[in-house]
């Protein structure tokens, strides 16, 4: 019987920018934790719902999903669902998100509904948080429920133009509302090393952001893309892909950091 009342780390994944790799990386960081034997509980609070999606929920398991847990229609574990991958579970999103911000305009502590339900407790061992781009209410929420934020970073000019409004939106959250809140992480995505461009890119980032960025990059993979089609992660689509081994040393890298903080048992 899980311990319901053991607190996981939280890990918000967000990325203003949209097509940047940020639900690939929810659900396939989330999926290789779990095959390594964690417990893992994702949160789909995109209204598009592509983390659901990917994992195999199809919308007619849903029922009300992260939009009822906010709503307070629901407790954390009614809501919470078996995915296609042993040991991860999901909250998954329904489209009612998309009004989030309208809503719950009027409702008390709007900006902690998300950090008052996981209050209830999940026996997971991690948390993800698979945030919408932009800031809005409900990547707010994310941020305010969350230990750290995880930034998957496509490899491409246009992607570093929104990345210092999120780190000042990190901050601000930090000062005012979340103190514990701090950057997990950047992680690279889409890299490809016969393109100038995007190695620059690379270098670029690494050389401002220092130890704040992976080792590992996710580089682009035909496989990665495919998967979600199928409703599985890619690492059980395709093992031996690039995309698959990719992950699975993210997936140690995030580990091997997390516990030489001691965030993480």
């Amino acid at each position: 019987m899980p311990d319901q009342t053991r607190r996981p780390r939280i890990i918000a994944i967000a990325n203003q920018k949209g097509g940047v790799g940020k639900t690939t990386t929810a659900i396939n960081l989330a999926a290789a934790l779990a095959v390594g034997g964690l417990k893992i509980l994702l949160i789909d609070i995109d209204p598009q719902g592509n983390a659901s999606t990917g994992l195999g929920v199809g919308h007619e398991r849903r029922n009300g999903g992260t939009y009822a847990l906010l709503a307070g229609d629901t407790s954390l574990a009614a809501a919470t669902l078996e995915s296609s991958v042993e040991n991860l579970t999901i909250i998954p999103a329904v489209a009612d998100l998309i009004g989030a911000d309208l809503e719950f305009a009027q409702t008390e502590r709007r900006e902690f509904l998300l950090r008052d339900a996981l209050a209830q407790g999940c026996g997971a061992d991690l948390v993800f948080i698979d945030c919408p781009p932009g800031l809005g209410l409900l990547t707010l929420n994310g941020l305010i429920a969350a230990d750290a934020v995880l930034v998957p970073l496509q490899a491409e000019f246009f992607a570093l133009e929104g990345i210092s409004q999120l780190m000042r939106t990190i901050e601000m959250v930090n000062r005012s509302l979340n103190p514990r809140l701090e950057l997990e992480g950047i992680v690279l995505t889409m890299t490809d090393k016969r393109n100038n461009l995007s190695e620059q890119v690379s270098t670029d980032v690494r050389g401002f952001f220092k130890d704040k960025v992976f080792d590992t990059a996710i580089p682009r993979n035909i496989r990665i893309t495919e998967a979600p089609s199928h409703g599985i992660p890619v690492l059980l689509y395709d093992f031996r892909s690039a995309g698959a081994q990719a992950y699975l040393a993210l997936a140690a890298e995030f580990l091997r950091r997390a516990r030489s903080r001691r965030v993480i048992a």
